[in-house]
């Protein structure tokens, strides 16, 4: 028999898997609490013991998307044959997401409108570590100049969310999708040591 702390993490995955699917579908403002509780056998009370309120569900299923959309953009850039080939593959993956539904909806529309600067989110954080240790290894092999980490990564994340949600909000994201990587690659590049013009 499962244990209360079993239980509660249970209806916790529970809520925000049955939130994911009305969030993607209908968006944050048209999901029913009601609609989405009782879809997994669980009650309104069970949304607000674990999540505080809607609010708090959404915060707990945008987490998790853009924890999923990070880890698949670090898969990519693994692919790659260098670190610096894979960072520009990660930011490039990541701008890439925002045509995807899901994404779109709940993290570049949904997320921000509701949860305000998507900077301070716990999973931009986290990326924001990860990038950081890429920028180190390579302003220490020499491929970047030796400029401030924390600075370089924080410029590389937010060039990247900032072209997913120009893409997420364009009346013709297609279209914008490969104006905003080229220019997320090129601006990216310019922080080569030596000759600007590699990564391009």
């Amino acid at each position: 028999m499962a244990s209360r702390a079993e239980k509660m993490e249970e209806n916790r995955a529970k809520l925000i898997s049955s939130a994911r699917r009305a969030f993607a579908k209908k968006g944050y403002a048209a999901a029913s609490m009601d609609e989405l509780t009782a879809k997994v056998g669980l009650t309104r009370g069970a949304l607000y013991h674990n999540f505080g309120d809607k609010r708090g569900l959404l915060a707990a299923v945008v987490e998790q998307v853009d924890s999923d959309m990070a880890l698949r953009a670090q898969r990519l850039g693994a692919n790659e044959n260098d670190p610096w080939a894979g960072l520009l593959a990660e930011g490039a993956a990541y701008i890439e997401m925002a045509l995807e539904p899901e994404v779109q909806r709940i993290v570049l529309l949904d997320g921000p409108a509701y949860l305000g600067d998507p900077s301070q989110w716990p999973s931009q954080n986290s990326c924001l570590v990860a990038t950081k240790r890429t920028v180190e290894t390579l302003i220490a092999e020499g491929v970047l100049k030796p400029l401030d980490p924390n600075a370089m990564a924080r410029l590389l994340n937010g060039a990247a969310l900032n072209a997913a949600l120009w893409v997420a909000a364009s009346d013709a994201p297609t279209a914008v999708l490969p104006k905003a990587t080229a220019a997320f690659r090129a601006m990216a590049s310019g922080l080569l040591k030596g000759d600007e013009s590699e990564g391009w």
